[in-house]
C-alpha cells in the first residue's frame, strides 16, 4: 500500500483507531465504513455480550438460555439493518472457539498455541526488514 493510502485505512474500535499497512482481507476502501456500521448497530450490545472486528461477530454469554436469546437479538439486528451472514462461515453453540489469535472458552481467554508456536519456529531476523516481517 503506498504510504500517502494508509490514513484511508484507518478504522475505530473500543480499544481505539487503527490503521493498515497493506489492504487486508482482498477489501479495498471498505474496513472504515464497515467497522463503523457494526459499532453503531451494536452500540448498545459492545462489550456486554457483543464484540465485533469487521465481520467477525462473537456472542457470549454466562448461560445457555441468555446465550439464546443474544443470538436471536443479534440476528434480529443484523436483519432490521439488512445484513446477511453467510452460514458456512458460522458457529453457533460452542464452548470453545479460536477469536483473533485467541482461544475463548467459559474458562476465559488463552493465546492460541498454534500463534506460539509460530512465533518460536520464526526464523531470527537478521536486519531491519526481516524484523519488521517479523513484527507483522
Amino acid at each position: 500500500m503506498r504510504p500517502s493510502d494508509i490514513h484511508k485505512t484507518t478504522f475505530r474500535t473500543h480499544n481505539g483507531h487503527y490503521e493498515y499497512l497493506v489492504m487486508p482481507f482482498g477489501l479495498s476502501n471498505a474496513p472504515s465504513t464497515f467497522q463503523a456500521i457494526m459499532n453503531a448497530i451494536f452500540q448498545l450490545y459492545l462489550r456486554k455480550f457483543i464484540l465485533v472486528f469487521f465481520d467477525d461477530i462473537l456472542i457470549y454469554s454466562p448461560t445457555w438460555k441468555m446465550h439464546l436469546h443474544h443470538v436471536t437479538q443479534t440476528l434480529e439486528i443484523l436483519k432490521q439493518q439488512q445484513f446477511f451472514l453467510k452460514v458456512s462461515k458460522c458457529a453457533f453453540g460452542k464452548q470453545e472457539m479460536e477469536y483473533l489469535g485467541h482461544i475463548v472458552s467459559h474458562q476465559g481467554v488463552k493465546v492460541d498455541s498454534k500463534t506460539i508456536d509460530a512465533m518460536v519456529a520464526w526464523p531470527r531476523p537478521s536486519n531491519i526488514f526481516e524484523l519488521r516481517g517479523f513484527l507483522g
